[in-house]
């Protein structure tokens, strides 16, 4: 393990960190102004919230439609057996 440390030491492979005066955020930050809320990202998030749900619920229920068909399909009696 030391040994390729060592190698990618010696071919350079390690970036450098860069120096602080040529680097620049491609992020602005700016205070968040509550006053006017982004609406189309808390549509998409309770949208996709209330989406995620309902497929969970319809699943849930299929499920339980499945198991109960099964269930009363099922044949206990001991002459069969």
């Amino acid at each position: 393990m030391a040994a390729g440390l060592r190698a990618v030491r010696r071919w350079g492979l390690v970036a450098a960190p860069p120096s602080l005066a040529f680097t620049r955020s491609a992020f602005v930050v700016k205070k968040a102004n509550n006053a006017q809320p982004n609406w189309l990202g808390v549509g998409l998030a309770f949208g996709t919230s209330a989406a995620v749900w309902a497929l969970l619920i319809k699943q849930h229920n299929e499920d339980v439609m499945e198991y109960e068909r099964r269930k009363a399909r099922a044949h206990k009696c001991r002459q069969c057996s």
